[in-house]
């Protein structure tokens, strides 16, 4: 039975391997210190956080996110450590909440792995707190229990690093929030909240072991894959990327940037019925099995409950599998401790007793895997075929009978995601629109995931066609006249590349060159980002110079820093940070490596965009339980006319639209 804690109340702990859940709402650190008989944290070395979240005996999350899952091990710690605290924090410097008062009361629960439930605590009570000492676990006469604790600090991190004894406190919180500003700069947006009831009639993956086979498990990695796992239980929560768009009052006007099919509710009516399945059989797949008011909408909760699907998969194998190293070692170890039994036939049968115990439990988590792969494999094979322009590949059908939309997608697809154990499994990269950050394409990279290497021409070559294969995607999926892109190219090295654009009319203005093309298109785009902030705070949007571009703007930056002077760098930071928010946004084709000059002043100029690649790489993460996932770019296939096809497509309906 579930003990439900309230503040300073404690339990006793039944096993030793445990799981301490988090909820909260809105992205905030978990973490964990280590304490001495009398509480103290000896170093840095006793905490666990995102930039250092493994010690023996406990793993906790590697960023900040909603929900966490913390996992612990009691009987890995080492004498010397007599307490443990978890703790909760919210990240600062990165636009969200900065007390708990805030937000909603976070909720901790300690569970078993097989997830049943020990005891759980809601937080009340906390205002101005920036973060919260929430559990104790703590050992009493040889065994352990947890107490509720629920102490706040205004003073963040560093309040509470010190109350602990640790001397090095505000370093260490400052390495803390570097390190969970990091990870959410590489990481891959989580999709929106959806409803309680389920949104996707799909069997969920079981776990990769056993109730009996427990052990510790990564942050996130339940033992089974569920459609709603990441998210509250409750009803449909407003998505939140629905308000980080400004918009006017009423309707109709002139500046709006917020996407108009982002709805809060429920839907009104259910999705497409599954067809039944044989007995013994999972269900058949079928595109759009997810809630939404619209197709595109049920695709696109389809595609990201995939990609939840298989991170949580692959978290329950890569779990089961460090168990069973974990066990086999022990067992190997405990034979070789003992001098009586390191030779001989006695000692041999332990090793392949281990061994072979070992294989089992790795085929039963192979085998679940493959189970869930399959299935993942047939829905993507059904979900493709169906996926409208916005989201689909360039080698797909749908783009030979494109037209210039009449209506704004709800999102975009950049690429493809997919995992070293899930080959051939390609989940969609799908980015809601508008935009909500910028993109920086690297042309610094000297390989790539397959082994072929390209030089650094080669390199910039292939960025910045991938920039200009983006950018046509997003002049495509927008009607006519609602996006815009300028382009700036100092040295005219990206010529080729952007032959498809110029040739075909769709840019607003050839290619800046030289420095005093880059601070006019700067000076101008800036100006712009100006008058509309002023609008927008004034509630005048009407009031604007009629011969204002209210159109979103798209500017593609390629060989940066080359041609900008120090002043124009300060520009662009100033677009990068302001520009989403009315519709000003930023492409950058660049290797940080050739603005290392500048020092740590662009630091926040790369954390502000998203980072792709133009050669297959593992530097994105996803939000739940931080893998490393692959991402594939989405380019034109070889010999293909459908790019020029559809910028043509895209330039005829401009120049109907003008008309």
């Amino acid at each position: 039975m579930t003990a439900e804690l309230v503040r300073g109340q404690n339990h006793p702990l039944p096993q030793a391997r445990l799981e301490i859940r988090v909820s909260a709402g809105k992205p905030i650190v978990a973490g964990a210190t280590l304490g001495d008989e009398n509480g103290k944290v000896q170093g840095v070395e006793w905490v666990a956080h995102p930039g250092s979240p493994t010690l023996p005996g406990l793993e906790v999350s590697k960023q900040a996110a909603a929900d966490h899952r913390l996992a612990f091990d009691l009987d890995a710690l080492t004498e010397a450590v007599h307490r443990v605290s978890v703790l909760l924090a919210l990240p600062s410097g990165v636009g969200g909440p900065v007390q708990f008062g805030s937000v909603a009361a976070p909720f901790v629960a300690v569970t078993g792995l097989d997830g049943s439930e020990i005891a759980s605590y809601t937080i009340t009570g906390l205002d101005a707190e920036a973060a919260v000492v929430a559990l104790e676990l703590y050992r009493r006469q040889g065994a352990w229990k947890v107490r509720a604790v629920g102490q706040g600090y205004a003073g963040g991190l560093a309040e509470l690093l010190a109350d602990q004894g640790l001397v090095q406190a505000p370093q260490l919180a400052h390495d803390i929030n570097e390190a969970v500003v990091q990870g959410l700069a590489r990481s891959v947006a989580a999709p929106p909240p959806r409803t309680a009831d389920g949104d996707r009639s799909r069997h969920a993956a079981t776990s990769a072991l056993g109730s009996d086979q427990g052990g510790p498990t990564p942050q996130g990695a339940t033992g089974h894959v569920s459609p709603q796992a990441g998210y509250p239980e409750g009803p449909a929560q407003t998505d939140p990327s629905a308000t980080t768009q400004p918009s006017m009052p009423g309707a109709g006007g002139p500046v709006n940037y917020s996407h108009p099919g982002r709805q809060a509710a429920a839907p009104p009516s259910p999705p497409p019925t599954v067809p039944p399945a044989q007995p013994g059989q999972p269900a058949q797949p079928v595109a759009g099995d997810a809630t939404g008011w619209s197709m595109e909408e049920r695709l696109y909760n389809q595609v990201w409950g995939m990609f939840e699907d298989l991170a949580r998969t692959m978290a329950a194998y890569r779990s089961a599998v460090d168990f069973a190293d974990s066990r086999m070692e022990q067992e190997l170890d405990k034979v070789l401790s003992d001098p009586r039994s390191r030779i001989g036939g006695q000692a041999d049968t332990a090793r392949e007793t281990a061994r072979a115990k070992h294989s089992q439990l790795v085929d039963q988590a192979r085998a679940a895997l493959d189970r869930d792969l399959a299935q993942l494999s047939a829905e993507s094979e059904v979900v493709e075929p169906a996926l409208p322009p916005a989201f689909a590949r360039w080698d797909s059908p749908v783009w030979q009978g494109y037209r210039a939309p009449m209506e704004i997608p709800m999102a975009l697809r950049l690429g493809d995601l997919q995992l070293p154990e899930s080959s051939g499994l390609n989940i969609p990269m799908l980015v809601r629109l508008p935009l909500e950050r910028g993109l920086w394409i690297d042309s610094g990279r000297a390989g790539s995931l397959d082994g072929s290497l390209a030089d650094s021409d080669e390199l910039r070559r292939l960025a910045m066609d991938t920039a200009v294969t983006h950018a046509a995607r997003l002049l495509a999926v927008y009607p006519a006249g609602e996006y815009t892109v300028h382009v700036i190219d100092p040295a005219g090295s990206g010529a080729s590349a952007l032959a498809p654009l110029v040739q075909t009319g769709v840019l607003h203005a050839p290619p800046a060159v030289g420095a005093a093309g880059v601070n006019d298109v700067l000076a101008r785009l800036t100006q712009r980002v100006d008058l509309v902030q002023m609008a927008i705070r004034a509630g005048a949007a009407d009031s604007l110079p009629p011969d204002l571009d209210t159109a979103e703007q798209l500017l593609i930056v390629n060989d940066f820093p080359h041609g900008f002077d120090d002043r124009a760098v300060t520009q662009l930071r100033y677009l990068a940070d302001e520009g989403p928010a009315v519709g000003v946004h930023l492409m950058m084709v660049a290797d940080r490596e050739d603005a290392a000059a500048y020092g740590p002043l662009l630091d926040p100029l790369w954390r502000s965009l998203l980072r792709l690649t133009p050669v297959p790489d593992d530097h994105l993460a996803d939000p739940w339980v931080g893998h490393a996932w692959t991402y594939e770019p989405s380019l034109v296939p070889p010999g293909s006319q459908v790019l020029q096809h559809v910028l043509t497509q895209v330039a005829a309906a401009r120049r109907a639209w003008k008309r």
